[in-house]
């Protein structure tokens, strides 16, 4: 009796020994799958941002502030005040960048929509990224042309700012369609657009109406393009590290050489590039 007894004991310690073992036995938890980080957006403050441009400052050594360093300490006093250093170098940039567009559209013949638009667009793709950007801008060149072609198919006579009043609206309800759509297709940039450059979007449509009334839609299609291309070869200047450095380091320099540039376009009266393929049979005759 006492042999069973000792058994039925050895083996409940044997059963508990297995539990307790089962119970300690961490269980695998799921691997949870990695999501899409939004991209920086080097409009905003943040620490990816700043942080390289003002770390460049702390190692560049400056002289006496007259008469070459004024805007540098000016710069530093600036950022030590609050002011974020990548607003200072986008400030400092925009004029090159207005030059270039100018120099394209002066000597290869791209025209796009003025000077400014091309810029401000090349901000908005530096705030949501280029494809986004492409996106909304191609979607207010939609809503605006079937729009602009509904008002007129259906003899609908209204003034000018009621009509653009209107179309706005309908633009402004294409671009939070787009916005709408984030929960299904789980696109990082979406989730990291603001007002401004959603903004400037919006406001693109007025321009590109007024082409569509003022000459056709054709034309405002071909400018709407071309707008696009100047847009990306600035943005693809702005997201250049060491223009950026450059620009923080030496704002003196690259000034004075986006005025001298500026002069000498403004002094070239010859023929466009476009202009030369153009009339080449006329040329080679």
């Amino acid at each position: 009796m006492g042999s069973i007894y000792a058994q039925n004991k050895d083996e409940d310690k044997v059963e508990a020994t297995t539990s307790s073992a089962l119970e300690t036995e961490p269980t695998p938890s799921p691997e949870p799958t990695p999501e899409p980080s939004p991209r920086p957006d080097i409009t905003q403050k943040t620490e990816e941002t700043v942080g390289p441009l003002e770390q460049l400052l702390a190692d560049q050594k400056l002289g006496p502030v007259f008469p070459f360093n004024i805007l540098k300490y000016s710069i530093r006093s600036s950022i030590s005040a609050g002011v974020p250093a990548n607003t200072i170098v986008l400030l400092l940039l925009l004029p090159l960048v207005t030059a270039i567009i100018a120099a394209t559209r002066h000597i290869v013949g791209l025209r796009g929509f003025g000077i400014f638009l091309p810029a401000s667009l090349a901000i908005v793709f530096l705030a949501i990224g280029p494809v986004l950007g492409i996106i909304l801008f191609m979607v207010i060149v939609f809503v605006s042309t079937v729009a602009r072609m509904v008002l007129r198919k259906a003899k609908i006579k209204l003034q000018y700012l009621p009509r653009m009043s209107l179309i706005l609206l309908l633009v402004v309800l294409g671009v939070l369609t787009v916005l709408f759509s984030a929960p299904l297709l789980r696109y990082p940039d979406l989730t990291n657009v603001s007002i401004f450059p959603v903004l400037i979007l919006v406001l693109l449509a007025e321009d590109f109406s007024k082409v569509q009334l003022g000459k056709s839609a054709r034309t405002a299609v071909t400018l709407a393009i071309e707008t696009i291309i100047l847009s990306l070869l600035t943005y693809a200047f702005l997201t250049l590290e060491p223009l950026r450095a450059y620009a923080l380091l030496y704002p003196e320099t690259l000034l004075i050489g986006v005025l001298l540039a500026n002069f000498v376009l403004g002094k070239y009266t010859g023929l466009r590039v476009l202009e030369y393929w153009r009339y080449r049979q006329l040329i080679k005759s």
